[in-house]
């Protein structure tokens, strides 16, 4: 419980949770819960806050799920997801993949699930080795949400690579950027809470996938894009965890485990 009683629940902020987050602020407004308490983040800081127990549920990266599974059960049938494009998850270069086999690829501050899944495409798909750094500043580096849309808009690298769309690609599943993942504790003290607040968030997308066209033009000054774009874009993301997702989620797992990089208690997959 993270302020007085209440419980935390951590929200992405990027404009890819618009169809979710904006008709849940609605709701709010119209039928408060005094017990619930929203707190904004990017994926990193909410993996960090969740962690740490200063939230008790949210979405988090894919990715912080598999490094501390003991900590977490996820929330059946929520996600942020795609299958083939998500248009706001990019690796940016200004050489061709080949050629940056020893040279600098910047990694993203805000996403674990992004920089762990550039790592597997580069390496296990186009077989190379770069060097990995926390910049910019280099041949290529990896860019997500709102700044990945942006920076798409500028047109400006000659290579763009979408890294869900690698994904789809290779192993022929959707891809699992995050997951709404709930502290143990929390479950095991407030289970009924915990279960209204995953109700409220189903109904919450499945408005929000009614009213997109709506929730687009509203929110693609953000960026800024057009609406047309706003609603192209979003129409991509989604908020589902279908057999198919549970599926790709695993296999991203497996590939971490024999990467070395989580534990294998990460499998089988923990909800609720």
């Amino acid at each position: 419980m993270v302020l007085d009683g209440k419980i935390g629940i951590g929200m992405v902020n990027f404009i890819n949770t618009a169809p979710l987050y904006e008709v849940w602020k609605e709701r709010a407004v119209l039928t408060p819960h005094k017990d619930w308490q929203v707190m904004e983040g990017s994926p990193s800081r909410l993996n960090r806050m969740l962690y740490n127990g200063e939230l008790d549920l949210g979405f988090i990266s894919s990715h912080e799920y598999a490094l501390h599974p003991e900590e977490y059960r996820i929330l059946d049938g929520l996600s942020i997801s795609a299958r083939g494009e998500v248009g706001s998850v990019f690796l940016f270069s200004e050489l061709p993949i080949a050629a940056l086999h020893g040279k600098s690829v910047g990694l993203s501050p805000q996403s674990q699930t992004s920089n762990a899944l550039i790592r597997i495409i580069l390496e296990d798909y186009y077989h190379i080795r770069p060097h990995y750094v926390e910049s910019e500043a280099a041949p290529a580096h990896l860019a997500i949400g709102d700044r990945a849309l942006r920076l798409k808009a500028e047109n400006r690298y000659p290579l763009v690579l979408d890294l869900s769309q690698e994904w789809q690609r290779h192993s022929g599943l959707p891809f699992v950027f995050a997951v709404w993942a709930v502290r143990e504790e929390c479950w095991h003290t407030h289970g009924a809470e915990v279960r209204a607040i995953q109700e409220e968030l189903l109904t919450c997308v499945e408005i929000g996938r009614r009213r997109l066209v709506e929730i687009s033009a509203k929110v693609a000054e953000r960026i800024p894009m057009p609406p047309a774009a706003c609603h192209e874009y979003l129409q991509r993301i989604e908020f589902d965890l279908s057999p198919a997702k549970v599926l790709g989620l695993s296999q991203f797992y497996q590939k971490l485990i024999d990467r070395g990089e989580v534990s294998p208690k990460a499998l089988p997959l923990k909800f609720l």
